[in-house]
């Protein structure tokens, strides 16, 4: 699947636009600009100039803006490098895409889990403290779109979305749930619940089951399994969905009282 039509999201999943400009010069101020992708020298609409106060999130954009690459800057944080999805007048901020095609690994450490790693305007994971900050001073939501093992697009909102802090294992928060995809994060058998679970790596084990969910395949909220596991090389399962054989998946965000 073509990277612009992965990351075509929405409830209609509209296909993104990118618009690119001169090649970029300094990225020193901004954290992890390893999350650029190198074969793309010409990144739309970054704005990388020093003391220049960018948005807090996505959502803060102009809506003449298009769909593309931005720097957001979260309260109490460095400048951030993310996606910019827009649907309906409307901006996300991308937390991450995956493709069954991939050429990333995603068999990750937890530092790089933290960090965030990949490319933004590819598959990337954006970072657990990153998505921490981002959640952390606003009430979000969350979309999780699934491309499923037919190539439909399929999605699974929650009105409600946060990661606490690192201190806290990085668990993830839900609240309810709607959309055209199963509620896979919530089922409700106690085994695979996944919806406040602490994150797992490979090099830090913390889920409920004796067996290493994530080692061998990638960080991500684990219980004893999973219903849902997106973070993994050729392989993404979305309960009720496609078990193992989902196209392509997209994680974004938006803060709750902004209607999309």
């Amino acid at each position: 699947m073509d990277a612009v039509r992965t990351l075509a999201l929405a409830a209609v999943c509209l296909t993104a636009l990118v618009s690119c400009v001169p090649s970029l010069s300094d990225l020193s101020f901004i954290e992890n600009p390893q999350l650029l992708n190198s074969s793309h020298p010409q990144i739309s609409n970054l704005k990388t100039q020093q003391g220049r106060s960018f948005p807090i999130d996505c959502s803060r954009l102009s809506v003449s803006n298009p769909s593309g690459v931005y720097v957001i800057q979260p309260i109490g944080s460095h400048p951030l490098v993310v996606y910019c999805e827009k649907t309906e007048n409307k901006f996300w901020t991308v937390i991450q895409r995956n493709s069954l095609t991939t050429a990333m690994k995603w068999d990750e450490s937890w530092t790089t889990y933290k960090n965030g790693f990949g490319s933004v305007d590819g598959d990337h994971w954006l970072g657990n403290e990153n998505i921490h900050k981002l959640t952390s001073h606003n009430v979000y939501k969350v979309r999780f779109i699934i491309f499923d093992s037919h190539n439909n697009c399929k999605y699974a909102d929650y009105n409600t979305f946060r990661v606490e802090s690192e201190t806290n294992g990085y668990i993830i928060r839900l609240g309810q749930h709607s959309g055209t995809a199963p509620n896979s994060m919530q089922t409700l058998s106690s085994s695979v619940l996944q919806d406040n679970m602490i994150f797992s790596t490979k090099d830090r084990d913390q889920d409920l089951t004796s067996v290493k969910c994530a080692s061998g395949t990638g960080g991500f909220w684990y219980n004893a399994c999973y219903n849902v596991s997106l973070n993994r090389k050729a392989y993404l399962y979305w309960g009720g969905l496609c078990t193992g054989n989902c196209k392509a998946s997209v994680m974004m965000i938006m803060p709750s009282d902004i209607c999309a």
